[in-house]
């Protein structure tokens, strides 16, 4: 869920990637270009994570990426953000009324059958409305599901029964604010598309072969599973205790469905990237079963994780308003109905 916004949020920042198409191999180039503005392409005969050649960009295709996304933000913000104008609030009354605990688990329930089953249904839907359309239409479900729960979070995080408090104790800051901090860097490469997550780009399901994909074929399980480990762990509280598991076990059925589906998608090329890779971190590398090529840092050095560390410290030094702004709209109260009326 928390990756999901922040991919969104990249959307504010050009962070383009090209694609190198799968089962075909790729080898190193001669000439040593600038890596965060002209990737060395990564040898590998499935596809390279995180690649980005200015070369490849257009403005044309930026520029309609930007609209569409002023599109359906701008449309999220007045039908479902804004108090006034939008529904988030009546939806989330519903489950003011519950005990805080039932309401994040039922928050993160619908989130997670919406964006899971909608997955599930992808092949089927984009025979019939174009894989764009699809892509738009999961977005238009995930997205407000996704604030819902993210601003019931903000305003209920301290609810609850306090199970521990560890803030004082040497240390404990410093590993909440690093482990964050790489849990960003697991994000699933897909994420970087950003002209794809738009539908700019036709939507493809990936077989990613290098970069993190090396270390785990499911990185954003883990990414989350550290993040959520970190805020827990800071927090202290049951309602956080739940949330996180929530997300946890969202995040580890994800995993499992995405491999069915690339099965499904890819067949025999998927289970040549199953031999050469794990679910568990470093699990193939130990069994030697994926080979780390010695110039392995180029394909972290490259300009879409450059953006991640710099959106990473801006979310940090964002919570303050964040968490000011989860205040505001809960002591505003329901205003019942919308801009469509009640």
């Amino acid at each position: 869920m928390m990756l999901l916004l922040v991919a969104v949020a990249g959307a504010f920042v050009v962070v383009p990637q090209a694609r190198v198409p799968a089962t075909k191999k790729v080898f190193r180039a001669q000439q040593q270009d600038f890596p965060l503005v002209e990737a060395v392409p990564a040898e590998t005969e499935f596809e390279d994570a995180a690649f980005f050649s200015l070369k490849n960009e257009s403005l044309e295709s930026w520029a309609a990426f930007g609209g569409a996304v002023s599109v359906v933000l701008g449309a999220l913000y007045v039908l479902w953000i804004r108090g006034d104008t939008g529904y988030a609030d009546d939806f989330l009354g519903v489950f003011e009324a519950m005990d805080p605990h039932l309401a994040t688990l039922s928050l993160g329930t619908i989130f997670a059958v919406a964006h899971s089953g909608m997955a599930a249904l992808r092949p089927r839907a984009e025979e019939l409305v174009g894989p764009r359309a699809w892509r738009v239409i999961f977005a238009l479900v995930s997205l407000p599901l996704a604030y819902a729960w993210i601003l019931f979070f903000i305003q209920h995080r301290y609810d609850g029964v306090v199970l521990w408090n560890v803030r004082d104790v040497p240390g404990v800051r410093t590993a909440v604010w690093f482990s964050t901090f790489v849990s960003f860097f697991l994000l699933y490469p897909s994420t970087f598309n950003l002209k794809e997550v738009a539908a700019i780009d036709r939507p493809q399901l990936h077989l990613w072969g290098t970069g993190v994909s090396r270390i785990t074929r499911h990185p954003q399980a883990f990414g989350q599973a550290l993040w959520s480990l970190a805020h827990g762990l800071w927090l202290g509280t049951s309602v956080t205790l739940v949330t996180m598991l929530v997300l946890v076990a969202h995040h580890a059925f994800a995993a499992w469905h995405g491999d069915q589906r690339l099965l499904a998608k890819h067949g025999d090329d998927f289970l040549k990237l199953k031999d050469a890779t794990s679910v568990l971190p470093f699990q193939a590398i130990l069994d030697g079963r994926q080979q780390i090529p010695e110039d392995y840092w180029r394909e972290w050095v490259r300009g879409p994780y450059a953006v991640v560390a710099v959106a990473t410290l801006g979310a940090y030094f964002a919570h303050p308003y964040l968490q000011a702004y989860a205040a505001l709209t809960q002591n505003s109260g329901l205003q019942q109905g919308g801009i469509l009326g009640a």
